[in-house]
């Protein structure tokens, strides 16, 4: 327990302890003397650009990008223009700020990716000063130019650029600036002498510091916490004032007795922080300087560099790394000297139980009296998370895990998760990763970031025995993982399409979550189009395929591809984008090998595109088809000669086809249109455009039976037909003579029962009559009972001697038909005998 607080450092009531993260596995000949250096929050990779200011036009600064260990990732010469700043985004990727105003984003691995420009005026002017900095919109830079005055991109994913309001009176650049994040608005904290300044969108602001007296001095350095919500001064008389971020409140104020400004200032605090702190660095000096007056000093060997993180701050030097954070209050209780804490207690009744010690029974029973043993199980469980070194967790997961064998209701979710999450922070923790998380900040940015993180760095095979020793689920796990590393493997250009594609598939097989058309997208996007091809044979979806072989202009591949799916949507899709990318001639013979291709577009022709239906048929030689569309067309047109050459066109194309019955049939439709139009001229009738039977219908109503009488010759209606039409026409009409007459012109087809039904219908009981007599024996009855003669009916009912008809007429008479219906009763009885 000594042993573990020997670098404990009293501040306050607070203590603060530096761990050793790494011997740094860089050579770094100057250590990092002339070197611009940044390294990303969370254990991120760190940047060094050697000799940034060229001490000749010929010399090129070398740009080196490092792991948190110091393991080289990618080295190169920099071969643009000057850089003032470096910096990294939220998802590990370098900012390159130059003096122009432009910056140049790499990814980890030193591949340039794009550029962006802080706006015209920074061209002009150039940039003195730049920061990087993080908000809850994403990663941000901020700019001074020559001429003093700020430029903020807050978002450079969204880029916006803002020119903040100039600041009255600045002739130079102001002594210290910082942005700050404040109610969602990004702002701007500058100091020009005692005086301090905020600038927002639309206005520059005079603010002061609470409590800081101008005895103090000149403000020459200022510091933003990690969260943006604590701000500390520094003045030229080695005073130290810290408060909040608004200038609300102030925390306290202390002298650290040099007056000398520090290089780096940098807030160290975690959550639930006892005592906020700030930490200083010089060149050989490092200070924390707390709310009370105590000040811790750290001699220094050599120039670091000092990196905020969320509960404490990495020292990063040229030989090794080191993290300076507040001793969380939990491991106080339990290893700071006689403490009485229940996870104190558990610790050293565990150490004493390996001893076969009785004292383990005495110290477990003074945890139980005080009804603390769940406490202590707690206790050691959380200092096991926020401990470093991993024999120290195992003495207190090995104490939480012998206390919770006493207790009885003990939820073992707490435990267990710290365990799974300490494992795999010491595997990422491992020199060669490079990722020194601790246990908050692995819980602040989330298990999916890290295996995020893990991939970016293309440690794939890490991520997916983490991914499956915390049994995440696939599509979130292992097959996003696979997915990544798929995209990385077909950019390989050592090896061959065939063994890469074979790779992929023997290694991705059918994980969910996987798709082999977004593998074979990175293909193509890398010129691998034949690569592209054999990925996408392992596609299921026949929707995703298909896309991507257009973008690859493998047209007919994936017009086949779309015809085997079944999809109509999907083969209209790669039809239209044929139609537009193809001429007209060579679009018409991809269709002519797919015939379930063409049959749609067919389709879609006769609903949409007419004209080029006709151009289809013309290129098949299809003269039924063609004939069928030149007849459909007539009827679309108005006038009478563009339809009657329409239709002289399909009778041509049917003679062609050999379909002599639909020539002669479209043949009598121009009769008949020349016919129609004929009398239409002479009598006004309106018949243009009629059918044939319509037309009789018409004439007959109008009382042109002469003409009537010539269609029903020229185009040879069927007797029954044709009778049938002048019938009702002439009794709609009521001209009975005329329908007499008509009656008696030859023997009717239809019979005569019919003119009595239809005269009947007219309600003309006198006419009926004359044509029953005409009526067919076998019609006899009909014929009367259309009528209601029932005593006719009854006549033809006994003479027939037919029994279904006399019941029938029996069933039409009434109760005062007593005779009648005696008469058919016998003449049924007498049938009923024979």
């Amino acid at each position: 327990m000594a042993l573990i607080t020997a670098n404990w450092n009293p501040l306050g009531e607070a203590f603060y302890r530096k761990t050793e993260l790494y011997v740094m596995s860089w050579n770094l000949r100057d250590g990092l003397k002339d070197c611009l250096v940044a390294a990303a929050p969370y254990g991120g990779p760190i940047a060094l650009l050697r000799e940034p200011v060229r001490r000749s036009p010929s010399a090129r600064p070398q740009l080196e990008i490092y792991s948190a260990s110091g393991v080289v990732i990618a080295s190169f010469p920099w071969k643009s223009g000057p850089v003032i700043q470096l910096g990294w985004t939220v998802s590990d990727e370098l900012l390159c700020i130059q003096e122009d105003g432009s910056v140049l984003i790499y990814d980890l691995f030193g591949s340039f990716k794009r550029h962006f420009s802080m706006g015209q005026e920074v061209v002009q002017s150039q940039a003195l000063e730049a920061k990087v900095f993080h908000s809850p919109y994403g990663t941000g830079v901020a700019i001074v130019t020559g001429s003093f005055r700020f430029t903020l991109a807050t978002n450079i994913s969204d880029l916006k650029l803002r020119r903040l309001p100039a600041v009255p009176g600045l002739q130079g650049l102001p002594s210290c600036w910082s942005v700050l994040t404040q109610d969602r608005q990004t702002k701007v904290l500058l100091v020009i002498g005692m005086e301090l300044y905020i600038l927002d969108n639309t206005s520059c602001t005079a603010v002061c510091a609470p409590g800081l007296s101008p005895q103090s001095g000149n403000v020459v350095h200022m510091c933003v916490s990690f969260s943006y919500k604590y701000l500390a001064l520094f003045t030229d008389t080695g005073h130290v004032w810290m408060g909040y971020s608004n200038l609300q409140d102030k925390l306290s104020q202390a002298d650290t007795k040099v007056r000398t400004p520090p290089k780096q200032m940098v807030w160290c605090r975690r959550s639930k922080s006892q005592q906020p702190a700030v930490v200083m660095m010089w060149d050989r000096l490092l200070l924390v300087v707390g709310q009370c007056n105590d000040i811790i000093q750290f001699p220094l060997e050599s120039q670091c560099v000092c990196v905020g993180e969320l509960d404490g701050v990495r020292i990063i030097s040229a030989t090794n790394q080191e993290l300076l954070q507040e001793v969380p209050l939990v491991c106080q209780d339990i290893f700071k000297i006689a403490s009485m804490a229940p996870g104190a207690l558990l610790l050293e009744a565990h150490r004493e139980y390996e001893k076969s010690s009785q004292k383990a029974d005495e110290y477990l029973r003074e945890i139980k009296e005080q009804n603390m043993l769940g406490e202590a199980v707690r206790q050691c469980v959380e200092a096991a998370g926020h401990e470093y070194d991993p024999n120290t967790q195992k003495s207190l997961l090995r104490a939480a895990s012998f206390g919770k064998c006493f207790l009885t209701d003990f939820s073992p979710e707490h435990f267990v998760s710290t365990c799974r999450e300490l494992r795999v922070l010491n595997a990422v923790r491992e020199n060669s990763v490079g990722l020194p998380l601790t246990h908050t900040q692995f819980k602040q940015i989330t298990l999916q970031v890290l295996i995020d993180r893990l991939v970016y760095r293309q440690m794939y095979q890490l991520a997916i025995e983490i991914c499956r020793y915390l049994k995440i689920p696939d599509y979130q796990g292992v097959s996003r993982v696979l997915k990544h590393w798929a995209a990385c493997k077909v950019q390989q250009k050592d090896l061959s399409d065939e063994a890469i594609a074979r790779a992929v598939c023997l290694k991705v097989g059918d994980s969910p979550g996987v798709s082999y058309s977004h593998i074979a997208s990175k293909a193509y996007e890398c010129g691998r189009t034949e690569l592209a091809i054999k990925l996408l044979d392992s596609e299921a979806r026949s929707g995703e395929q298909v896309p991507l072989l257009l973008k690859m202009k493998r047209s007919q591949l994936a017009l086949s591809k779309a015809v085997e799916s079944g999809d109509t949507d999907l083969v209209y899709t790669v039809v239209s984008y044929l139609k537009n990318e193809m001429n007209r001639g060579d679009f018409f013979m991809t269709l002519r090998n797919q015939p379930v291709a063409l049959s749609l577009y067919r389709q879609f022709c006769k609903l949409q595109e007419q004209e080029t239906l006709r151009d289809l048929y013309n290129q098949d030689d299809d003269h039924q088809e063609l004939a069928n569309y030149y007849v459909s067309a007539s009827y679309r047109e108005k006038r009478l000669d563009s339809r009657l050459s329409l239709l002289q066109s399909a009778v041509d194309e049917f003679n062609k086809a050999k379909n002599d019955f639909a020539a002669k049939a479209t043949e009598d439709e121009m009769r008949l249109l020349r016919f129609q139009k004929k009398l239409d001229d002479e009598k006004g009738a309106g018949l243009l455009g009629m059918s044939l039977q319509a037309t009789m219908e018409t004439l007959l109503v109008l009382g042109l039976y002469k003409q009537t009488d010539q269609l029903y010759r020229d185009f040879k209606v069927p007797d029954k037909r044709y009778w049938w039409l002048k019938l009702k026409a002439l009794a709609e009409k009521e001209e009975w003579d005329e329908l007499e007459k008509f009656s008696k012109s030859k023997k009717s087809p239809i019979g005569y029962l019919a003119f009595v039904e239809v005269c009947m219908k007219r309600n003309n009981k006198y006419e009926a009559k004359k044509y029953v007599s005409r009526v067919t024996p076998e019609q006899k009855v009909k014929g009367h009972l259309a009528i209601s003669d029932l005593e006719g009916a009854a006549d033809a009912a006994i003479e027939r001697r037919n029994e279904s008809e006399i019941t029938t007429v029996m069933a039409r008479c009434s109760a005062t038909d007593r005779l009648l219906m005696e008469r058919l009763h016998r003449a049924k009885l007498s049938i009923a005998k024979k």
